[in-house]
């Protein structure tokens, strides 16, 4: 019997999924558990296995759509049973969608064309975030770049930016409607939309009109002479995918949360006795090999005990102080930045610290991370030791409340009971949203943590 094949849902938060590429074609034979696309969350990219095995009969969701979790993205099933009424019957974003509430209602951008009886479907972040910054609907009519024009929370904040914009000109400026087909094909070929809406006022750009702009720019330019501002251009990325995601976090965590970095200076003395004494050990028992990063995950996690308000988040309106002690730890891959978890590190012996890490890291290097592996961090350690780093400024993970940033270990002359000597000494700076987290707690916490490192077997108690 032919099986509808939707968008998984790989993870709590995930609402959407954006596919990135099929593994198989239509009419290919497929195997239940093998690998049969990759999809984008909100978190990272994941391959997606087969929930069945069978003959791939039809993809409905192309790569590159963005499609919300449970709406159907294919049929599998034997090569020779009808499928015509699964396609015909399969629920689409637009009939799935509930109708949104209308908010209050603001001023739409100049010259906006809306239909007040067009029925806007919106996602439930976009229709949330809508909903908080007094944004109706109606405004957001046309502007949606999900499947079948379904309004996104980039959409809303796409609007927001463009309003403010005008404001800050304190001018009108033209307004063209964007087809969600346009919206997509000018993301992929770089075009930006807001221009090519000046020059369209009133109107409904299309795909073609993107691809005309795109095909301009694409042309030829005279060489520029020898001192020209133009520089030559090597090589151009896309920015898509884990790399756009990851600027998109980023920003929106400098924009929203106000932070606070502290520096404190750590001799790592006795961590280096300690890493020394106990690497065989754990090589022994475990089989892996023991770092200064695993060390720091369970010092962390001892010192939140004690300083809890440093294990938040701010959500919504709520300041969640949380009971687990789930580390994360950013790790760099060829497809950008992740950040695996290590749950409940305060609970689990060093050993097991180092194997889980261990784990986690091989398989986010090598692409096979899961959804589980990045949910649920309630503080996040970034090191930058390993590039020779002695001291920076580390951006929160939203929404987390506090970010450790990690830095080389150097020998530097110091001052011990009068005598000048030479000791491994560390820098950690700890960032902070300080809507959450004050200066004075902050840097109880990071006193606390030093406390731990110069002294370690307090770690264990």
């Amino acid at each position: 019997m032919a099986h509808l094949f939707t968008m998984p849902t790989l993870g709590q938060t995930m609402e959407e999924g954006t596919i990135l590429q099929w593994f198989k074609r239509e009419g290919d034979a497929v195997e239940e558990g093998e690998a049969l696309l990759e999809v984008m969350s909100d978190k990272a990219s994941f391959e997606v296995p087969s929930p069945a095995s069978g003959i791939l009969r039809k993809i409905l969701a192309q790569a590159d759509e963005t499609v919300p979790v449970k709406q159907p993205i294919a049929i599998i099933g034997t090569a020779d049973e009808p499928i015509d009424g699964l396609i015909t019957n399969a629920p689409s974003a637009a009939a799935s969608a509930p109708a949104p509430s209308a908010p209050a209602a603001v001023p739409a951008p100049a010259g906006a064309t809306v239909e007040q009886t067009e029925r806007v479907l919106l996602s439930p972040r976009a229709r949330r975030l809508a909903e908080e910054r007094g944004v109706p609907a109606t405004a957001l009519a046309g502007l949606g770049t999900g499947p079948h024009g379904r309004v996104l929370e980039r959409d809303v904040r796409a609007y927001l930016e463009q309003s403010a914009a005008l404001v800050d000109r304190g001018a009108e400026a033209p307004h063209a409607r964007v087809t969600p087909l346009a919206a997509k094909i000018a993301d992929d070929l770089g075009v930006d939309v807001s221009e090519l809406a000046a020059g369209l006022p009133g109107s409904r750009i299309t795909a073609d009109d993107v691809r005309r702009r795109a095909q301009e720019a694409a042309r030829p330019q005279p060489a520029p002479v020898q001192g020209g501002a133009e520089p030559a251009i090597a090589e151009v990325v896309p920015f898509r995918g884990l790399r756009k995601m990851s600027a998109d976090t980023v920003t929106r965590s400098r924009q929203t949360a106000p932070h606070v970095t502290l520096v404190l200076e750590v001799d790592m003395s006795k961590a280096a006795d300690l890493l020394a004494e106990l690497r065989p050990e754990i090589q022994q028992t475990h089989g892996v090999k023991l770092t200064y990063t695993d060390i720091l995950v369970k010092a962390v996690a001892r010192a939140l005990k004690d300083h809890p308000n440093c294990n938040a988040a701010l959500v919504g309106d709520e300041i969640r102080v949380y009971a687990d002690r789930n580390i994360g730890c950013a790790v760099d891959t060829e497809r950008g930045l992740v950040v695996p978890v290590v749950r409940r590190a305060d609970t689990k012996s060093l050993g097991e610290v180092s194997v889980e890490l261990k784990g986690l890291i091989e398989r986010c290097r090598a692409g096979k991370q899961t959804q589980e592996d990045l949910s649920g961090g309630t503080f996040t350690i970034t090191n930058l030791g390993p590039f020779g780093i002695d001291v920076f400024d580390p951006i929160l993970v939203p929404p987390q409340a506090c970010i450790l940033g990690v830095c080389r270990i150097a020998d530097k002359p110091v001052a011990v009971d009068g005598q000048v000597v030479v000791r491994p000494m560390m820098n950690l700076c700890l960032s902070v949203d300080h809507r959450v987290v004050d200066g004075a707690p902050a840097a109880r916490f990071l006193q606390h943590l030093k406390q731990l490192l110069e002294a370690p077997l307090r770690i264990f108690i």
